[in-house]
């Protein structure tokens, strides 16, 4: 694929990358390639017209690029999974497992990418539905994960789940994360779930801190459909959170439909990104 046109994508609220925005915008100038939205370093990704900028320009765009951290990329990859423009992301964050070009090698790395040293990865969403006495009352699509948690409470709340309308059980914990391989490496992780390859064909289930121990994370084909009822809320609310979002508070009483999305994100990968490297050097590996 030939990038020419290219969207920079930003929170402007930071003066680093706002000058890191500059200087890509400049280096894009030299090597030709055009770069929109034109005022790209006075628009802020979390606006509120992200949807009406991705209506507007991804149809002439052959790749985006978020600059940030890796909540950057998640927030592009959700409104993007519709298109099918690719993504790539400059890290200005924390660990950056999406955002995986550092400010510091950004122009050589680019150079990479625009000279066809570059390979791609298909990544999948999962889409939540909730619905209360029957009516559907919240949705929305996550790259990393859905997760149910107790609200404001010190005591276990309590959840039964089905797959493909197969109950598996009741558990009683802080909740549940229902993740992507893309967010197997975020949330999951710290709950003791697997690492799962990004373009494995997935989806994994990881209860948080469920009592009874034998309640273990499960791997599943990523055609399942994963059905949820939160039963015991301990005298509290709960909440469903999508990619860390808080997407809609739980009183009990509803129906969590967990499923792939029919959207899907692609990550473009410079050509000497090598991912077993970039997991040992962030997550402290040795080797």
């Amino acid at each position: 694929m030939d990038f020419r046109t290219i969207g920079l994508f930003a929170r402007v609220d930071d003066e680093r990358i706002v000058a890191t925005v500059r200087a890509l915008r400049d280096h894009f100038r030299v090597r030709g390639v055009r770069f929109m939205p034109e005022d790209s370093t006075n628009f802020d990704l979390f606006g509120g017209d992200i949807d009406e900028v991705v209506r507007r320009v991804h149809d002439r765009l052959d790749l985006g690029v978020a600059v940030g951290g890796d909540g950057t990329m998640l927030h592009l990859a959700r409104h993007f999974s519709w298109t099918k423009v690719p993504l790539i992301g400059v890290n200005l964050g924390r660990l950056g497992f999406l955002t995986d070009i550092s400010a510091e090698r950004m122009r050589e790395e680019f150079d990479e990418v625009l000279g066809g040293s570059y390979y791609s990865e298909r990544r999948i969403l999962i889409r939540a539905e909730v619905y209360r006495d029957d009516g559907l009352v919240a949705e929305g699509v996550a790259l990393n994960d859905a997760v149910v948690a107790k609200g404001e409470t010190g005591r276990m709340i309590e959840y039964s789940w089905w797959v493909n309308d197969e109950m598996v059980g009741t558990t009683r914990g802080d909740g549940v994360i229902v993740t992507t391989p893309t967010g197997s490496t975020a949330y999951a992780l710290s709950a003791g779930g697997p690492i799962l390859h990004p373009t494995l064909p997935a989806i994994s289930v990881v209860p948080i801190c469920p009592h009874t121990v034998s309640h273990r994370p499960i791997v599943l084909e990523d055609t399942s459909v994963i059905k949820l009822k939160v039963t015991d809320l301990a005298g509290a609310g709960g909440h469903l959170f999508l990619d860390g979002l808080d997407i809609v508070a739980l009183a009990g009483n509803e129906t969590i439909i967990i499923r792939k999305s029919e959207g899907q994100s692609v990550l473009i990968r410079a050509g000497s990104h090598n991912h077993f490297e970039a997991l040992r050097s962030k997550l402290g590996w040795a080797g």
